[in-house]
């Protein structure tokens, strides 16, 4: 009697046929968006088992706590099926790729916030992935952006639950968002070229995790520039 693998598992909660459905588009970089990659009438439920951040900024999956109904999600994110047909879909090989998960919770509306940026050159590949209830706002949506300007955007959509956005990491995927003071609950999952990355990827988050909670430090950030921020927190 054989073992099913996880590869074989059919998702808890993510919609396969979105997923094989959903279209690549090249301008200005490789990037898809999915509507509703999640089940609307478990949207109470799910929303109800994420986690509580208490800060504004992101956190590490890992030092977070959550309910079921969210692990399920970030069950199938991981699944191999999941990957298999990210990697179809875009034309890239993530099976040497090493698993982050990071959260974001709210936003103050800084300036510092949603600052335009490709990302890392260690991720090979990031899944934007929205859990807000609802976003009414004109600013703080996600922006495909064709440069380092965040006015110059292709592409815009709200943070809100079950939307997804999947884009394959380049020196071109300028990504961000304009400041808005709001909940913004938006998971962010990663596949990194290496252990090491994915590990000090959390112990950054950690580390900036204890700095957000220290009365007053957390104020202070709102107002550093970014290039000395992101030297003290890996924001």
């Amino acid at each position: 009697m054989s073992v099913t693998s996880q590869a074989d598992e059919p998702f808890q909660v993510l919609d396969e046929a979105a997923l094989e459905a959903m279209e690549v588009r090249h301008d200005p970089y490789d990037y898809a968006f999915i509507e509703r990659v999640l089940p609307m009438e478990r949207r109470d439920e799910i929303l109800a088992d994420c986690p509580v951040i208490p800060h504004r900024g992101t956190y590490g999956v890992p030092n977070l706590r959550y309910g079921p109904s969210f692990a399920l999600v970030l069950k199938d994110l991981q699944n191999p099926r999941f990957r298999k047909i990210v990697e179809r879909k875009f034309g890239v090989d993530l099976s040497n790729g090493y698993p982050t998960l990071v959260m974001m919770g709210s936003t103050t509306g800084h300036y510092n916030e949603g600052y335009a940026h490709p990302d890392s050159k260690h991720k090979l590949f990031t899944v934007l992935l929205g859990f807000t209830r609802e976003y009414p706002y004109e600013r703080g949506r996600l922006r495909i952006l064709r440069s380092d300007d965040r006015e110059d955007y292709a592409f815009e959509y709200a943070p809100e639950y079950g939307k997804m956005c999947l884009f394959k990491v380049s020196e071109k995927s300028w990504h961000g968002f304009l400041p808005q003071k709001s909940e913004r609950m938006s998971l962010q999952f990663c596949w990194v070229d290496s252990k090491a990355y994915a590990a000090q990827t959390y112990a950054r988050h950690a580390l900036s995790a204890i700095a957000k909670a220290t009365p007053g430090f957390n104020k202070v950030l709102e107002y550093i520039p970014r290039d000395w921020k992101k030297a003290l927190t890996g924001r």
